[in-house]
């Protein structure tokens, strides 16, 4: 795995202080969760990179290589997944191999819904302090697409920042601004910074910011994610290639998501950089939709009913606003369409538990009537 150590054969003991761990965000906090698990033999670690069942976890006596299986779950948002906190036991998985035994309560998790119709949601990435959400100028901004970014980052607990990349492509410093507010007026509250990695223009904005964090990166593919990694990490771990004019996407993006430790000289901390993300689906947001849309949020606050769906009420607050301008009507139309999608994704996977229910209660019942003939023993024959 590029800029992250390689896994190391296990050992059974480790240091009593766990202080390799430091630069990997070990704190109190993650001391006292693992501590239920230090009389049963098992080494606190953080996942760096998930592949097929398999993991590296780091250790404070280095990189293990361990199973997952103990925790398999058929649930996708608790499966295991990069920077999660775990208990492994260094030789208790087949043939010796590491193996994972508990996730530690996650603080933090970037969930999205899968791009299936399924009701599903896939975690991409745990423990997060900031989510850092690259927008390239080199294209033509998808304000809509930042919100849908911006929504998923305050629902999962973490603090969202937009990171306006390949700056040094836009020549006039006007023009510059204008792209920043209109990005700042899609997101408020969020804070907006422009960088260009190739240049090194804006890092230390950045990492000032973000030091001695754990941080993930998030954007679609292009947008630039991989060179500002390499500029936060002052070497290239991640290959980087031209842009295709026919789509304006890198040709190569990066597969898995794996945990990188920051240097000293960009503020210490950690960093999970991802795959380029083309299907970007809200997952239980409706938190980080109110965030997102605060100043609708607010508006809706002044309506005549507290019901308002902001349609064509009279007293409605929020009409009111786009209609002295106060309110672009684009913004709402992102709002309401958000609110949508969140609702059916509710409403799939409401149907999807009661389906789930139905079918144990049938085999629960199934079961009983199994018992039940047990019981009477064989019919006899009339």
């Amino acid at each position: 795995m590029a800029g992250s150590p390689s896994p190391t054969a296990p050992t059974d003991t480790e240091p009593a202080e766990h202080g390799a761990l430091l630069r990997y965000g070990w704190d109190t906090r993650v001391a006292d969760a693992f501590a239920p698990y230090e009389d049963e033999g098992l080494l606190p670690a953080r996942i760096v990179r998930v592949d097929r069942g398999l993991c590296d976890a780091v250790t404070a006596a280095g990189v293990l290589r361990a199973g997952t299986a103990p925790v398999a779950t058929a649930d996708p948002t608790r499966t295991v997944c990069t920077g999660d906190w775990a208990a492994v036991h260094p030789r208790g998985g087949p043939g010796g191999m590491p193996e994972v035994r508990a996730l530690l309560p996650r603080r933090t998790a970037f969930v999205r819904s899968t791009s299936t119709h399924r009701s599903e949601g896939q975690v991409l990435a745990a423990n997060v302090d900031f989510a850092l959400i690259a927008v390239s100028l080199a294209a033509e901004l998808e304000l809509p697409r930042v919100e849908r970014f911006t929504a998923l980052a305050w629902t999962s607990g973490a603090t969202p920042l937009i990171v306006l990349t390949k700056a040094d492509l836009v020549a006039d410093p006007a023009t510059l601004g204008q792209l920043a507010a209109d990005v700042e007026e899609s997101a408020p509250g969020v804070q907006v910074l422009t960088v260009s990695a190739a240049e090194g223009e804006g890092l230390d904005a950045l990492t000032a910011v973000v030091a001695g964090s754990t941080c993930v990166l998030l954007g679609q593919s292009g947008a630039g994610k991989s060179t500002l990694v390499n500029a936060l990490m002052g070497e290239d771990v991640q290959d980087v290639r031209a842009i295709r004019d026919s789509d304006g996407k890198g040709r190569h993006t990066t597969t898995t998501r794996d945990l990188l430790v920051l240097p000293e000289s960009a503020g210490g901390g950690v960093l999970i950089d991802t795959p380029g993300l083309r299907g970007v689906g809200l997952w239980a947001a409706e938190d980080g939709v109110s965030s997102t849309f605060a100043e609708i949020e607010a508006l809706a606050a002044e309506c005549r009913f507290h019901d308002c769906g902001h349609e064509s009420e009279p007293g409605c607050a929020v009409l009111g606003a786009v209609a002295d301008g106060g309110l672009p009507q684009r913004r709402l139309d992102s709002y309401r369409k958000l609110l949508r999608e969140n609702a059916r994704l509710a409403a799939r996977t409401d149907a999807r538990l009661r389906a789930e229910q139905k079918r144990r209660f049938k085999e629960m019942m199934a079961v009983g009537r199994h018992n039940a003939e047990r019981k009477r023993g064989p019919r006899r024959k009339p």
